[in-house]
């Protein structure tokens, strides 16, 4: 069946028929609960196949039909997300212990009708539409199964995010990690700070290619979302089970933030009002001044962001902690006043009180905060949990001491970084990281007890735009190893080196025409095309294996 993540198991059906014909007069029964799975199969494969689909009239027990529902068995087995098929000559039954795990059966029934089944018109009226007969059990091996987008180095538009929502449901993918604002811009519309976006959004020109590379794009770069963007993109999210992650880089990360609002930094050191949005890239020394000042200033942000996204569908709220240098904090007045005054030690004692703060402000409002692995220095409140970047490290110490980990290894799982050695690969950044080595990617080290183990919350390959202009390019980098990853997330294979990585390469090859069903620019398996080369643009190509730590 070539399916892609893979099932748990699968099995033929009793053969009565060759296949479950789907035509004009096949019918959706979507029992309680099912109703937005059942509009979902409708818009989408009903636009693929040019059929109707409409809601049964009956009972729900006729022929010809698709029936929806809710499993208490599969629910009891505590797989809220797991779902059950069975293909019979007369119904399609997609069942699944929630309504995710119901969309996930249709997700896999999609996949069932083949590749044109991905496109959002029929090619052909009067096509014969079948589901091969078949019985498939299926659930996820980790409930956070995650990718994020870095929306501030380089703008993605609206309509990308829903279709990047899209390629995610595809993949049985559920968490969207929305990475807002950085150096080089801030995305989201914050009312009660207008400049945010007015001026932190827009940048007067941009690197081209790694950051030592001497060339420029002289034009102006930028864009936002309106809050009802937002509001937007989190119900498309939700319709498709989606969790979105908010992102809101403090301390550092800040100089779109800064040079909106100068007084946010350290004005005893640096000339605050001389800073503009960052157009290069790299770790930059203007980040947040720990001021009165500054916690409020966010503090608003924070409740505009809580806002836009509710508990029931952003339950996290990220908030960067990385890559704060501390030289600044070091030579102000201010800053050191600070320190003292909060006892503390030194600048990582006070990074770690900005995080803790803002802790403490989301959890009294139901919220819990993670953030990049860095944060763990200077301790955590019980209910924070941390993206574990810089290795397997920083997880490794969280999990622990308690705190819940997202699993996502630069060495692994960064999708920026170069997927072959060579010239040809476009903007080479990093280790190569084939789809190979993303499909042998463990997110839990062996050496963790059971009960630690159990705190890693799942697994998220990273998005990181500084080389992805648009989006062909971020189409390159992403696929296929995102269908790798996907693979890696939901499904419970074995040891790394025990992965049948020819069997996951054969079904490959029916995937590969889904993408191109989809419109998607993957890298092909032998190369890059002719239009995906970037010659001549400066890159940063790390040699040999990357270091496991």
């Amino acid at each position: 069946m070539d399916l892609i993540p893979d099932p748990l198991r699968s099995w033929p059906a009793p053969r009565t028929a060759e296949a479950f014909p789907l035509d004009a007069e096949t019918a959706v029964a979507a029992g309680p609960g099912t109703e937005g799975v059942a509009h979902w199969l409708r818009t989408t494969v009903g636009a693929a196949t040019g059929l109707p689909l409409l809601p049964d009239t009956g009972t729900g027990s006729g022929d010809n039909l698709i029936v929806l529902g809710i499993s208490g068995d599969i629910a009891r087995e505590q797989v809220p997300e797991g779902y059950r098929i069975t293909v019979g000559a007369d119904a399609v039954r997609l069942d699944g212990g929630s309504a995710a795990g119901v969309f996930w059966a249709a997700q896999t029934l999609r996949q069932l009708l083949g590749p044109d089944a991905f496109r959002a018109a029929p090619l052909a009226s009067g096509r014969h539409w079948s589901v091969p007969l078949t019985v498939i059990e299926d659930a996820p091996r980790f409930a956070w199964r995650g990718m994020m987008l870095d929306v501030a180095r380089h703008f993605t538009p609206k309509d990308d995010i829903l279709r990047w929502l899209d390629l995610l449901a595809a993949h049985k993918l559920n968490v969207f990690h929305f990475h807002l604002t950085d150096d080089q811009g801030w995305r989201v519309e914050i009312r009660s700070r207008p400049r945010l976006t007015e001026v932190g959004a827009w940048r007067a020109r941009t690197k081209w290619g790694h950051r030592a590379s001497d060339l420029w794009d002289e034009r102006p770069h930028g864009g936002y979302y309106t809050q009802d963007d937002i509001r937007e993109i989190v119900a498309y999210a939700a319709a498709r089970h989606i969790t979105v992650v908010p992102e809101i880089e403090i301390p550092g990360h800040s100089q779109a933030a800064i040079a909106a609002y100068p007084e946010l930094g350290n004005t005893d050191v640096v000339d605050t009002a001389s800073l503009t949005v960052w157009d290069t890239w790299g770790v930059n020394e203007n980040v947040l001044a720990p001021t009165d000042h500054t916690l409020r200033f966010y503090e608003d942000v924070f409740t505009e962001i809580l806002d836009l996204f509710p508990a029931d569908t952003s339950p996290f709220i990220h908030v960067g902690g990385d890559e704060c240098p501390k030289d600044q904090w070091k030579r102000s007045p201010a800053a050191q006043a600070r320190i003292r005054e909060l006892g503390l030690a030194d600048e990582d004692g006070l990074q770690s009180w900005f995080i803790r703060h803002f802790d403490g402000w989301l959890t009294a409002r139901g919220r819990r905060l993670i953030g990049w692995d860095e944060i763990l220095e200077g301790g955590l409140a019980p209910g924070a949990a941390v993206s574990s970047w810089r290795g397997y490290a920083g997880g490794v110490a969280a999990a622990r001491a308690g705190h819940d980990v997202v699993m996502c290894p630069e060495q692994h799982v960064y999708l920026d970084h170069r997927q072959a050695p060579g010239d040809d690969e476009p903007m080479p950044i990093g280790y190569v990281r084939t789809l190979e080595d993303v499909y042998r990617f463990e997110p839990v080290p062996p050496h963790l007890t059971e009960e630690e183990a159990a705190h890693v919350l799942g697994t998220q390959a990273n998005v990181w735009t500084e080389v992805m202009q648009d989006r062909s390019r971020a189409d390159y980098q992403v696929f296929p190893r995102l269908a790798a990853f996907a693979e890696v997330a939901w499904s419970a294979l074995p040891a790394p080196g025990e992965r049948d990585f020819a069997d996951f390469e054969q079904r490959m090859t029916e995937h590969y025409r889904r993408l191109d069903a989809l419109g998607v620019a993957y890298r092909p398996p032998a190369g890059p095309l002719p239009w995906q080369r970037r010659p001549g643009v400066a890159g940063r190509p790390l040699e040999g294996a990357p270091p496991q730590v």
